[in-house]
């Protein structure tokens, strides 16, 4: 019982909570905060009891909002502005979507007052028509006025947006689709890709194939395409160099510990004798067996073969307008070999049970400084992509 009374007045705390909620924004004016609280809890149970308040404010959220919105866009409209035109569509979107989603609610009845919640409802869908022609005719020609007189690629992105915001609200609206091409081909900024070798060593071809493979790097950017291939028709904007500065690799090495182990290990046994040496006997009379332990000893010999490549590089950003370097980022990496083989001489029961393991492996062949060298970058190509993926030219 007291169970169920605590959770009773836990759910009761919790909706009041929620009408205060919505009371507050009701209060400050945001009115479609208060709408949709009060839509939520209506939708999943309009006759709950609890719920007879959120029909109240509901009601007056709606028409508050209602008054508010219309009086704005009257003064949008008779300021004559064009500029305004998107706000005005947007507005009566607004009201008309909130009106369909109280629609499906009614009635709400008010019980305490005994009558049905009243909304006056508009049609607003000639308006929105009306303003989105309008909108759609603002937006286009505006577009195509920043395309005749653009002098920076922001003036094609800028008259893009406005196209592709054109192609959402009215689909297939004159040449539209065309004049996003045209305006995405002109705003697009293209970065040549170089790698260069400044060492002695040879760089892998599968790394550097790797290191040019910008699809495996999952760059999102809009505007920017970067060209491991640069193509004789393209303007190219910026480059990025990428340049290996060093790349060491150590000799083999096999290095020889030796370790001796001792222990004492369980032989059979033997009776228990006293200080006399006789036997041993416990209160039934039977002679007492105890462990027999000795001594084994065992050398053990563990060879470790290591090998290490290190990559040092630089990624740098050029302005080919200007010439100038943009910025210039420092990359390094390494990769080490090891493998631990082991034998030994004496009696292996000796050994631990983590030095055992060893004893099972054989000595390999060392990779080849070309494999060294692959294994090192890879932490390169992580590192270059997140320089990549991060870098901003604007």
């Amino acid at each position: 019982m007291k169970k169920i009374l605590l959770l009773t007045t836990i759910l009761m705390i919790a909706a009041c909570g929620g009408v205060k909620k919505t009371q507050e924004a009701l209060n400050t004016g945001n009115y479609v905060t208060a709408m949709d609280k009060a839509i939520k809890n209506l939708a999943e149970n309009k006759t709950k009891k609890g719920n007879q308040e959120y029909i109240t404010l509901l009601e007056e959220a709606f028409a508050k909002n209602a008054e508010r919105e219309e009086q704005e866009i009257a003064f949008l409209q008779n300021d004559g502005n064009p500029a305004n035109l998107e706000t005005i569509y947007n507005k009566y979107v607004q009201l008309k979507r909130i009106q369909e989603r109280i629609k499906p609610l009614l009635p709400l009845r008010i019980n305490d007052q005994g009558r049905n919640a009243k909304f006056h409802f508009e049609n607003y869908d000639n308006a929105i028509l009306n303003t989105k022609d309008e909108l759609s005719e603002h937006l286009y020609e505006n577009a195509i006025g920043l395309l005749k007189s653009a002098k920076y690629k922001s003036d094609y992105r800028a008259a893009y947006d406005d196209l592709k915001y054109v192609q959402e609200i009215s689909p297939g609206y004159k040449e539209t689709v065309s004049k996003m091409d045209e305006a995405y081909n002109k705003g697009l900024e293209f970065v040549r890709v170089e790698i260069g070798n400044l060492t002695e060593q040879i760089i892998p071809e599968r790394l550097e194939r790797e290191l040019l493979d910008f699809n495996a790097f999952g760059i999102d950017n809009f505007w920017l395409q970067y060209h491991t291939n640069p193509l004789a028709n393209v303007k190219y904007d910026y480059a990025m160099n990428l340049d290996f500065m060093e790349i060491n690799v150590s000799p083999e090495r096999v290095n020889e510990t030796q370790i001796i182990k001792e222990k004492q290990i369980k032989d059979g046994w033997e009776y228990l004798l006293d200080r006399n040496g006789n036997v041993v006997k416990d209160s039934l009379g039977n002679k007492i067996k105890v462990d027999k332990m000795r001594t084994v000893t065992c050398k053990f010999f563990q060879f470790t073969q290591t090998k290490s490549a290190q990559i040092g590089a630089k990624v740098r950003f050029t302005d080919l307008k200007s010439g100038q370097e943009i910025n210039a980022y420092p990359l390094s990496s390494q990769f080490v070999f090891e493998h631990i083989f082991a034998n030994y001489q004496g009696d292996k029961r000796a050994l631990e049970n983590d030095l055992l393991v060893y004893l099972n492996a054989r000595e390999v062949p060392f990779p080849s400084n070309e494999q060294m060298v692959y294994d090192a970058g890879e932490d390169l190509k992580a590192r270059l992509k997140g320089i990549i993926a991060k870098y901003q030219f604007n």
